[in-house]
């Protein structure tokens, strides 16, 4: 029997650590967990929701990720959350219930246009990641077969992951309706297959570096920190349907000016400078009055 011991790891977000294993928790799949109902096909989860400190619970390869509510510091109850997982993990208990993978799942994949052109929208019926990646090139995509496949066809210029789409960015080459077809199947394939889109290394990497926007570094001014809560809660979700991401960059105080990044279909879009005049930077002025006179946006 395996013998499990645990290390406890720092992230560079200070509401989560890392637990990692000695010995791998589950294959082939990331899993991430907001309270205990959605954690029904994890017991082990669960039974950390029973600690009224976790907020999130991440299980990928050969580590448990926990993010923490602020009642508690980790320095407090860390030692005491990695007893837990050695006991339970030594006990025999499940991390992970659901069967495993048997050959191709149910997925489906559909195509969605997007006010940008260039961009087409492949949206699955699956979480794909669980949090925003974007590949300028086939270099930038080492951690993703998913994208490292989609740069071999000649015409992709971009990818983008978000949740449940990737956002595909093409050259002036092709024309969308001789491609989309392909595009689909092929992601539909890798998805059903069961492959990870994104290592779980790189991922990993990602949540711990930045899991959401919205989390505030603590050194970030009151401005700033209410910039990011009305993108957040109010832009995002909009640009998301059109298979984009949007992310905020800084605050200049003495010009009044909001800079952020556009990423997936947003970037390049002929009519993102419409919207972010018109809607973001107008949204912003009416929410915040006269602490903001312009939004500039940087392509991702």
């Amino acid at each position: 029997m395996k013998e499990y011991s645990i290390t406890v790891v720092p992230t560079k977000n200070p509401a989560i650590l890392k637990f990692e294993s000695n010995h791998p928790l589950v294959h082939s799949t990331n899993y991430e967990f907001k309270n205990i109902d959605d954690a029904k096909i994890s017991p082990l989860a669960q039974q950390l929701f029973y600690l009224p400190f976790i907020k999130t619970v991440y299980i990928s390869g050969n580590f448990i990720g926990l993010e923490r509510f602020d009642i508690v510091e980790w320095n407090d109850v860390k030692d005491d959350v990695a007893q837990q997982l050695v006991e339970y993990l030594n006990a025999g208990e499940p991390v992970v219930t659901e069967q495993a993978d048997q050959g191709k799942v149910p997925v489906t994949v559909y195509a969605e246009v997007t006010p940008n052109p260039a961009v087409m929208k492949f949206v699955a019926n699956k979480r794909i990641v669980p949090t925003t990646f974007e590949f300028k090139n086939i270099d930038e995509a080492k951690e993703s077969d998913l994208a490292k496949k989609l740069f071999h066809l000649p015409f992709v210029k971009e990818v983008f992951f978000d949740e449940n789409y990737v956002s595909v960015s093409k050259y002036d080459v092709a024309e969308w309706e001789e491609v989309t077809m392909d595009l689909r199947e092929m992601i539909r394939d890798f998805l059903a297959n069961g492959q990870e889109a994104v290592s779980s290394q790189s991922i990993a990497k990602k949540v711990a570096e930045a899991p959401k926007m919205k989390i505030h570094d603590e050194e970030l001014d009151d401005t700033s920190k209410e910039i990011i809560d009305i993108l957040e809660e109010y832009v995002r979700p909009a640009v998301a349907s059109d298979g984009g991401n949007i992310l905020f960059k800084s605050y200049e105080e003495s010009t009044k000016t909001v800079n952020v990044i556009l990423q997936g279909a947003c970037s390049g879009c002929p009519s993102s400078t419409f919207t972010l005049k018109n809607g973001i930077e107008t949204m912003l002025k009416n929410m915040m009055g006269d602490k903001i006179k312009e939004v500039v946006a940087l392509n991702g």
